[in-house]
């Protein structure tokens, strides 16, 4: 199937009253895993590659290429993301090389600077996206868990957050509503209200960043309150590792990577399924962009 754009993934799940999953991938295995769970629950994602896998690799160019093919193979519409990046030069470079990729939005996150300066940056990357059909999200405040300098008590201000997209004409914004980056249990509480509040406020998607932490019915009040976007991440990596562990630890003379990485990807797989079942619906629009 073509590779489908956030734009048009977010718009069908929002009249579908639903959300779009958004699973970060770092290995190949992680990237099939992610197609073929969504294959299973018949709900429409993205595949989110982050800066820090983009470093972890040297570069976009191999694991953006993996992304494509996989995704132009999956029997449902999948779109290709690029999450917080912050680096400037990053940014110029992914750019460039959307449309060899396939990829169809870009997240820059300039959230760790002041709010004038945030405006700025994220206005720039706006206008140059705009010109290569990227869609474009940002973050204002703080969600929790980056490096120690944000706390599970961070929220993002509904008037603010207007004037922030009024200011930089992007197409979603990352809220702080209680959720937590790199959390390893489902423990965070979100403000339902809050939620509420903003997408009353806004007139663009809203996106929820930390939903690793969060358990179902969170997520699901989440999107029923407005959140259109849900990103998870680390529970990914939390099922890939413990699973890895148990076949190893099981097959300790095992040398041959499919022999232990088969569980991992099949672990996977299932939970991408499970949480695209929670966040998305089956039912949801299928167009091309």
């Amino acid at each position: 199937m073509t590779l489908i754009g956030a734009a048009r993934l977010v718009s069908d799940a929002a009249a579908a009253g639903a959300a779009v999953p958004s699973f970060n991938v770092i290995t190949l295995e992680q990237v099939e895993a992610v197609a073929a769970g969504a294959s299973d629950a018949g709900v429409p994602v993205l595949l989110q590659v982050s800066q820090n896998a983009i470093v972890y690799h040297g570069g976009f160019a191999a694991l953006f290429a993996a992304c494509r093919e996989v995704a132009a193979a999956a029997p449902v519409p999948i779109g290709l993301h690029a999450d917080h990046i912050q680096d400037p030069a990053l940014v110029d470079a992914i750019i460039a090389s959307s449309c060899e990729f396939g990829v169809g939005s870009i997240m820059v996150d300039s959230s760790r600077l002041r709010y004038e300066e945030n405006v700025a940056v994220t206005a720039e990357v706006v206008n140059r996206a705009r010109r290569h059909g990227l869609w474009v999200e940002a973050e204002l405040g703080e969600v929790g868990g980056k490096d120690g300098a944000h706390t599970p008590g961070a929220r993002t201000d509904p008037a603010q957050a207007a004037a922030f997209v009024a200011a930089t004409g992007v197409d979603a914004l990352a809220v702080a509503v209680g959720s937590s980056h790199a959390m390893r249990d489902r423990s965070a509480v979100l403000d339902d209200e809050l939620i509420h509040d903003l997408a009353g406020h806004l007139d663009v998607p809203l996106v929820l960043h930390g939903s690793s932490g969060v358990p179902d019915e969170g997520i699901a009040r989440a999107v029923s309150r407005g959140i259109r976007k849900v990103n998870v991440g680390t529970a990914l990596n939390v099922v890939t590792t413990a699973q890895l562990r148990a076949d190893l630890a099981a097959q300790p003379e095992a040398v041959d990577p499919r022999r232990y990485q088969a569980g991992a990807r099949e672990r996977t797989r299932e939970l991408v399924a499970h949480l695209a079942r929670v966040v998305g619906r089956s039912d949801q629009k299928r167009g091309a962009t």
